[in-house]
């Protein structure tokens, strides 16, 4: 069944399906644009996909941002651990992004491994978009890069501010020493 856009939903939640019986620990796995919409999921009962697929989208340009910043190039992927377990996303082409939900005690060499040959597989599935940046993911959505206007009548979230290296530096302190504890004075 081809859904929106041109994509067979079918064949994503496949891929969705072999990727969690081939990593066991998988509790879940989902498939969104780089805008959050779901395109596909596999999620646990009390997963609600669409607010998962929103703060993907939400991470996703947290993390473009991160790396471009750091100088480290394009986004690739994002991993979270919290007490319960792993939250990691893996960028799909320039259109899609993967999340998936593995517990604790998953090996995460093999998380890795079998979410990043997904992303690639189901990249092929998943039609570019006119606006993607090559090689990673969307980091804002259309229209809140670059200082374009944003589409008319669209609604588009604020973007984070991004110093660049240099800039950070600029404010810090000359010399290499440990600040003391001290009262300082100003010149």
């Amino acid at each position: 069944m081809t859904g929106a856009a041109g994509i067979d939903e079918a064949e994503i939640r496949e891929e969705l399906r072999g990727l969690r019986s081939r990593v066991p620990e998988l509790t879940g796995a989902l498939l969104a644009s780089a805008d959050g919409l779901v395109l596909a999921h596999e999620t646990p009962p009390g997963t609600e996909p669409e607010g998962l697929a929103a703060l993907t989208a939400a991470a996703l340009g947290v993390g473009a941002r991160l790396s471009d910043a750091a100088g480290r190039g394009d986004f690739r992927e994002l991993l979270v651990r919290g007490s319960g377990g792993y939250v990691a996303t893996y960028a799909a082409g320039g259109a899609a992004v993967l999340t998936l939900l593995a517990g604790d005690r998953v090996n995460v060499g093999r998380l890795h491994l079998e979410g990043r040959r997904a992303g690639l597989r189901l990249a092929a599935m998943v039609p570019a978009l006119p606006d993607a940046v090559p090689g990673g993911a969307r980091p804002a959505p259309a229209g809140a890069r670059a200082g374009r206007a944003p589409a008319a009548g669209i609604e588009q979230p604020g973007t984070l501010p991004v110093r660049s290296p240099g800039a950070a530096r600029a404010g810090r302190r000359q010399g290499n020493g440990p600040r003391s504890s001290g009262s300082r004075s100003s010149a």
